[in-house]
């Protein structure tokens, strides 16, 4: 077995499956690590152009606050077509100037952060250093949703996730947030925003359509050290003729997943950065779960206080306020 360069020797030992100790280094390297995860060749070839796109007049933060307040016209159509194929895009959930700013304000966060060599690069826990993240994540619209979706009444906040898949960088692996997220229970869900128009060739998220379609890979082991685990996802899912959505993403145009719901994304083909803000939340009372392993990263830093088994109510994971009326 090829031990995987990332892991320190607690995280490296056992089978390639052992996955039960906790993570013992940062964020940072727990993406250098899961990225490494995923199969196939690096991306070759040139890079390409994005399409153009003028967002227009861009807000001030005060307007996108506003416009966060309001209540997304959210249909049972949409509710019930996240809970068959555990995942749902939603059009204009933000204005294409919103898409703007954020991407702007989450650029110079990163930027300040990150080494810039890095093909993928993340930042977490925004929201409590700057103001109009912060208006983003904790948007009374963007809880609403979630809310409606998970069938609560009011949802908590995991953390916030500045993701820039630079040009030229590779897949994201097959994976399903429960395997990874601390968090004892199903009503919990990602919104995943991108922060620009996403087409195919820039790799955005893409999702296996259906809620039980975990059940098809579940005698699959996990591989910790290398890219076995995302290949046969692949194989499987391609085997049994499994629905995958991957197609563009258009500006202000969200996506939000259920904690079981398997997804990927494609390389990054573009001479653009792929930026996203991606916010996990989860419904009120939701408790840690008994044994949080290394998959869920470091984990403490989201949710402090809080032990296996005890109920994530601390000032980090803040109710989301409702829309106004």
């Amino acid at each position: 077995m090829i031990r995987n360069p990332h892991l320190s020797d607690t995280t490296a030992a056992g089978t390639a499956s052992d996955v039960a100790v906790e993570w013992d280094r940062g964020n940072d390297q727990w993406w250098d690590w899961y990225m490494s995860l995923a199969d196939g060749p690096a991306p070759d070839g040139p890079l390409v152009d994005p399409p153009a796109h003028d967002p227009g007049p861009l807000p001030s933060d005060d307007e996108i606050v506003a416009e966060l307040a309001v209540a997304y016209p959210l249909t049972d159509a949409q509710i019930d077509k996240f809970r068959t194929d555990a995942f749902v895009k939603l059009p204009g959930v933000l204005s294409p100037g919103a898409v703007q700013r954020l991407r702007m304000r989450l650029r110079t966060l990163l930027d300040e952060a990150v080494d810039p060599e890095v093909g993928f690069q993340s930042r977490e826990m925004m929201w409590l250093e700057d103001d109009l993240v912060r208006a983003a994540v904790l948007s009374p619209r963007i809880g609403g949703i979630s809310a409606a979706l998970l069938g609560t009444e009011r949802v908590r906040l995991y953390h916030d996730n500045a993701l820039s898949k630079e040009p030229g960088a590779g897949r994201t692996p097959w994976h399903f947030d429960a395997h990874h997220f601390p968090l004892d229970s199903p009503e919990v869900l990602t919104a995943w925003i991108p922060l620009q128009p996403t087409p195919r060739e820039m790799g955005p998220l893409a999702f296996a359509r259906g809620a039980d379609v975990g059940n098809l890979v579940a005698d699959l082991q996990f591989d910790k050290h290398g890219t076995s685990y995302d290949r046969g996802v692949s194989e499987v899912f391609r085997a049994q003729a499994v629905q995958v959505e991957d197609g563009p993403f258009a500006a202000g145009e969200v996506s939000f997943h259920g904690a079981n719901c398997f997804h990927t994304a494609g390389a990054n083909r573009t001479t653009k950065a792929r930026v996203v803000l991606a916010n996990t939340y989860f419904a009120d009372g939701t408790r840690v779960v008994p044994s949080p392993t290394m998959v869920s990263g470091d984990w403490r830093k989201f949710i402090p206080g809080a032990e296996p088994g005890q109920v994530v109510a601390s000032p980090r994971n803040p109710l989301l306020e409702p829309c106004v009326a």
